[in-house]
């Protein structure tokens, strides 16, 4: 696996416990993402280092940069067949910021937009929904920290399905092997995906997203 990894209670203590954070594994051009697709889907991406196949450009996809967010959505890989397939897709810095420029809340926020109206039109012309949901440990339990998730749609999922992709792994054998330590309620022996707050430097878009 190309991912880098560390034990989750050495990790877990220097991450920030509250706020509005975009954690995630990254280097100085890329940055990890993760999705959970059938099967057919799943194994074309990582074969062929896009999505294609069976994949449709048709309907919202959710990418998530927190392994733990994204473990807790598809349940470690074991809640339905349509998250069989756990993938770390691997993306261009430059498009990650891209989708995050394009974001609008999911949902109307008063302190941003100031009239329905206005984020009406802002959701419109934008084809990024964010939204900030509660973190959760291992466990499944909420945290206090917020994490990410971002809703693409055309013209910019067509983007990220192809153009923005550096590589493609599967990583799901990964995920069931420390879903035991989980069930065993053996923390100490869990390993996730090194991550850390990912850098938004604009002011005034750290401010529009409500990050921190």
């Amino acid at each position: 696996m190309n991912l880098l990894t560390a034990p989750y209670s050495t990790q877990s203590a220097t991450w920030p416990a509250s706020g509005s954070q975009i954690m995630a594994q990254f280097d100085e051009k890329t940055i990890v993402v993760y999705q959970a697709y059938k099967k057919s889907i799943g194994e074309f991406a990582a074969r062929h280092g896009y999505l294609g196949g069976n994949y449709s450009l048709d309907r919202m996809s959710w990418i998530k940069p927190n392994f733990l967010w994204m473990m807790y959505r598809c349940g470690w890989a074991t809640k339905d067949q349509n998250q069989a397939i756990v993938l770390a897709v691997r993306i261009q810095r430059e498009g990650f910021d891209t989708i995050l420029s394009e974001a609008v809340h999911s949902t109307f926020r008063p302190e941003i937009y100031g009239s329905e109206e206005a984020w009406g039109d802002a959701l419109s012309r934008s084809s990024v929904r964010l939204q900030w949901d509660p973190d959760h440990n291992p466990y499944g339990a909420k945290e206090e920290r917020r994490a990410i998730q971002l809703g693409l749609k055309v013209p910019v999922l067509a983007r990220y399905a192809k153009e923005w992709i550096v590589n493609i792994e599967d990583i799901t054998p990964f995920c069931s092997e420390q879903y035991e330590h989980v069930k065993a309620k053996r923390l100490d022996r869990l390993i996730t995906p090194l991550e850390s707050v990912y850098p938004v430097t604009d002011a005034a878009l750290r401010t529009r997203l409500r990050i921190g």
